[in-house]
């Protein structure tokens, strides 16, 4: 029996390990969960609770404001406007957000920060940037670039980073991170600045100061709330061999909790659908599987080869061509143009519209929710939710205006308006993957039969049969 119970600890242990080594935020287990603070007929996920699906509407799904420059007269000389799922409740538990980075010129720093639960990617629209982050130890590398307006650049879940407007001008850049909620570390702020006080002690020895700089450090960045430090005491030895003793005595009954427990984590392992947590800084897409590690479908290179081209792209200040059946072009940035966004769960697309009804048609994307932002131009967007109900969610956007798309739904956007139309877009997956609904059903190849649309769209079979012989426009 204690053999049965060692190997059933063991592997609930393990299991419930890989049920949390998916660091991201869960998939949905319905069309959204819209946050709500009042826990009447609400249901518990992920420490929001859920509304209605049947009462959500379209402001649950809405921001306005992204094209207000945010003032930068503060001591580090820039201002990071978030959109996450305090501002958006229907981003709960679509793992994406969005966020607007003011610079001010000469030297406006977004100062080295971390994102615990997100990688990032950004995309200058005005300015020059120095950006770069650090590798984890042992090497700590350094890995900077200097970008210009449609420049793109990555930085992995978890890695020191920082931007840095080098030009003469205000700057302006939008990041797209892989989590509702990201998180953010300032290092000098969380270090020195913490609430209670780190102990000097540890500061200074962990950073080589002298203590009186320490000291002078906490006092700029904490000056209050000084509380007495505690010492961390280690537990007696009676306690464990008292817990040892109560393991030997496990009786049947922990046996069946445990293999229910094991059962349970092993389920929550399993639930976690999207683009795995990255298990080192990154993993650098290659096509050469000499001396490269297979994970999820792609091959990595040598850390140690990784290079700042790998986490680039250039080019999307530059407006797509909408002149197409669709008048629409997407430009996407994802794992195939940005090698280095491997495994890390987010990517980026730009969109544009052409005037008088410039169309992105209904799509899914079957691994990613998306959270558009408007630049230019009137955009008329919307969402239908899943059976029973299909309800279609509908918003006009204006620019500076946010809107989400939940994971797999199918939604479109058209340009309403006399003008072009820009629109840049983050997605929770590094290939979000992308079914144009009616190239998909009519422009399949080899055809579906058309006895099946026949059926299924209620439409006589020559009208079928004419569908599928038109060209299906992709605009990506």
């Amino acid at each position: 029996m204690k053999g049965v119970e060692l190997f059933l600890v063991a592997s609930a242990f393990l299991a419930f390990a890989w049920s949390l080594a998916s660091a991201s935020d869960p998939d949905p287990l319905q069309d959204f969960c819209v946050a709500i603070n009042d826990t009447k007929d609400g249901v518990f996920v992920n420490g929001k609770f859920c509304q209605d699906p049947k009462l959500a509407k379209a402001e649950d799904f809405f921001y306005s404001g992204l094209n207000i420059p945010r003032n930068t007269s503060n001591p580090v000389g820039s201002t990071v406007t978030q959109v996450n799922v305090a501002q958006i409740l229907g981003l709960n538990t679509l793992g994406i957000s969005l966020a607007r980075i003011d610079y001010a010129p000469y030297g406006g720093l977004n100062p080295p920060h971390t994102h615990p639960r997100a990688s990032e990617i950004l995309v200058v629209l005005e300015g020059t940037l120095y950006v770069g982050f650090v590798t984890s130890n042992p090497e700590n590398r350094l890995i900077t670039k200097v970008l210009y307006p449609g420049d793109v650049f990555v930085f992995p879940v978890g890695l020191i980073h920082f931007q840095l407007n080098i030009g003469k001008t205000n700057a302006v850049a939008f990041a797209g991170l892989s989590s509702q909620n990201p998180g953010v570390i300032t290092i000098a702020k969380a270090v020195f600045g913490s609430n209670p006080p780190i102990n000097p002690d540890v500061l200074t020895k962990a950073f080589q100061l002298d203590k009186n700089i320490v000291t002078s450090l906490q006092s700029r960045l904490q000056p209050i709330n000084r509380h007495a430090f505690k010492r961390f005491t280690h537990p007696k030895q009676e306690n464990l061999e008292d817990l040892n003793l109560v393991t030997c005595q496990a009786t049947m009954k922990g046996v069946y909790f445990l293999a229910s427990f094991l059962f349970l984590a092993l389920a929550s392992s399993f639930a976690s659908a999207s683009d795995p947590s990255p298990l080192q800084d990154f993993c650098v897409a290659l096509n050469d599987t000499k001396n490269a590690v297979f994970v999820n479908g792609k091959f990595c290179k040598d850390p140690m080869l990784a290079k700042a081209e790998d986490f680039f792209f250039s080019g999307l200040n530059v407006p797509g061509n909408t002149s197409n059946q669709l008048g629409s072009k997407v430009t996407p940035v994802n794992v195939e143009q940005i090698p280095g966004l491997n495994t890390l769960g987010v990517s980026l697309a730009r969109v544009d519209f052409a005037p008088y009804g410039g169309l992105n048609p209904p799509h899914t994307h079957p691994r990613a929710t998306e959270i558009l932002v408007v630049l230019e131009g009137t955009l008329y967007v919307g969402f239908v939710t899943s059976n029973p109900d299909n309800r279609l969610i509908t918003k006009v956007l204006y620019p500076g205006d946010v809107f989400v798309f939940p994971v797999g739904l199918i939604h479109f956007q058209l340009n309403i308006g006399k003008t072009n139309a820009v629109a840049f877009a983050a997605f929770g997956s590094q290939n979000p993957g992308v079914i144009t609904i009616a190239k998909a059903v009519f422009g399949s190849n080899p055809p579906i039969n058309p006895d099946v649309l026949t059926k299924a769209f209620q439409l006589d079979k020559n009208v079928v049969k004419y569908l599928q012989s038109q060209f299906w426009w992709d605009n990506n």
